[in-house]
């Protein structure tokens, strides 16, 4: 049954894959994406409990391994594409109705979606670190067509420097996985790429050369993941990307790619001491969060605020895994379930105004004087549902209580101040909350506000719909409810969390 629930993540959308590019994409086969993905997260839960109850299980001739980390990763990818294929049939058909899109271009579309699910799935179930890396240059490949889906100039652009970027920092990640290979080779036990045996015989590396491998690696797999320095990728990416693989790649891609990291720094910490890590995963962390900040404080584009948003998120993520411990590595994990829930919501959401409105300007005076651009605003009076949605996805995204960002957030910080880190955290915080206040400022003027009296479509036009699709609906309320549930109730995933922070931490 365990090789079932390992090797159900990889066929499944592979499956699914194969039934798009054979049958096409009509009535019959619109909803086979939600199917995949609720077979993906099934099979993610059935994993997690034989873990917990048994260990990690190997299987496909030792290529493929689930333990506590990657059977969590393994939920985080469910449940985040779950919501994603949810919304997918409605955003499709609006396309095509509005002339952006057609049959074939959705057709291609949900092909490459459950390409992208199969990439993710092999990357945190890959045993063998060159396999990982291997997973993760896929996933390169097939979202970049993905993101210049509408071919306008904006798109093809973001596209290539989506490839130009990630591929560079996936050329370090591959020369990081050279050395480190080339330091197993000449160390005793011969663990070759495999990530257990590299963390159980870390301590016979040489020095000099792991660090070496450990800085290209994780800066290589941290530019994935948007972390700066080499994160200019990512806002005109997930900006231009279709709303549902917008919210894959932030509520699941940067959490695969900073899976690795953490994989990377289990072998560093069990070779050079937790202090290498920690340093250069700290300096990535603020940079990160600096970014973030002065970015968000004059942005004027709601997806591509939501876009720096998830580099500030990141930034969290690795400032946690530079802190350590099992605290913050628990709350890391935490955090990473509960920003993925949350973007993808917010981007689904997005993708809504988008086609409701046709702009992606926020209402700002001095930016749209003389400017033919309608903004946004007023969304509360015409659409409330899902005005209501974005509003509390962003309270629930700035680290609110009961949500599920709130424990992790108060966890990482926590955890920095006992671990001595008391005047780093106090800076990370501080860039937290003016984040916080750029993020519900840019939100105000779009929920709030009279609408634009005459929007793109002509007068009425976004009075039109007032009731979302039922799926969007549902993807919405369910990704709140999630995030919500687990900031109360996250008791079913304690022990999965201990387990994998443990994993994290050097123990197989």
């Amino acid at each position: 049954m365990m090789t079932v629930f390992i090797l159900a993540p990889l066929v499944v959308p592979m499956l699914g894959a194969l039934g798009h590019a054979v049958r096409g994409r009509h009535r019959g086969t619109a909803w086979a994406a939600a199917a995949s993905a609720g077979l993906v997260l099934l099979a993610a839960v059935g994993a997690a409990v034989v873990v917990v109850d048994s260990g990690a299980y190997t299987a496909a001739g030792g290529l493929v391994r689930v333990d506590a980390l990657s059977a969590f990763m393994l939920v985080v990818i469910g449940a985040v594409a779950l919501l994603a294929a949810l919304a997918t049939p409605a955003y499709l058909r609006a396309e095509i109705e509005a002339g952006r899109a057609t049959d074939r271009t959705a057709r291609r579309h949900s092909l490459l979606v459950q390409l992208f699910l199969t990439a993710m799935a092999l990357a945190v179930l890959a045993a063998n670190l060159g396999v990982l890396w291997v997973a993760v240059e896929a996933t390169t490949i097939v979202t970049a067509f993905l993101v210049g889906q509408r071919r306008t100039r904006a798109a093809v652009e973001a596209a290539w420097k989506y490839v130009v970027i990630c591929s560079a920092g996936i050329a370090l990640a591959l020369l990081g996985t050279v050395v480190l290979n080339f330091a197993a080779t000449h160390a005793p036990g011969g663990a070759g790429l495999d990530l257990a045996s590299l963390t159980a015989h870390a301590a016979g590396l040489d020095d000099g050369v792991t660090r070496i491998a450990v800085v290209l690696l994780v800066v290589g797999f941290g530019t994935k993941a948007g972390l700066a320095p080499l994160h200019a990728w990512l806002p005109d990416a997930h900006s231009q990307a279709p709303a549902p693989v917008s919210a894959l790649m932030s509520g699941v891609l940067l959490s695969v790619a900073f899976y690795a990291i953490l994989r990377v720094k289990g072998i560093s910490d069990a070779a050079l001491g937790t202090g290498f890590a920690r340093v250069l995963l700290a300096v990535l962390a603020v940079a990160s969060l600096v970014v973030a900040a002065s970015l968000l404080l004059g942005q004027r584009d709601y997806k591509r605020m939501l876009a720096y948003s998830s580099i500030e998120h990141l930034g969290l993520v690795a400032f946690g895994a530079a802190v350590g411990g099992p605290l913050a590595l628990a709350a890391v994990l935490l955090h990473i379930l509960g920003h993925g829930l949350t973007k993808a919501v917010l981007f689904l959401g997005a993708g809504r105004v988008l086609q409701l409105t046709g702009s992606s300007r926020i209402d700002t005076d001095d930016l749209l004087a003389g400017s033919s651009i309608a903004p946004v605003r007023g969304l509360v009076v015409r659409h409330p549902v899902l005005a209501g949605a974005i509003g509390v996805g962003v309270l629930a995204l700035i680290g609110l209580p009961p949500f599920s960002l709130f424990a992790s957030e108060l966890g990482i910080a926590r955890a920095g101040f006992a671990a001595g880190l008391g005047w780093l955290t106090a800076v990370a915080l501080a860039l937290v909350v003016v984040i916080a206040v750029a993020l519900i400022g840019h939100t105000s003027r779009m929920l709030l506000g009279d609408p634009p009296n005459d929007p793109p479509g002509g007068p009425g036009a976004a009075t039109a719909t007032h009731r979302l699709p039922a799926g969007t609906t549902a993807a919405l309320l369910g990704g709140l409810v999630g995030c919500a549930v687990l900031g109360v109730a996250a008791e079913p995933l304690a022990t999965l969390l201990r387990l994998a922070a443990e994993t994290v931490g050097g123990t197989p």
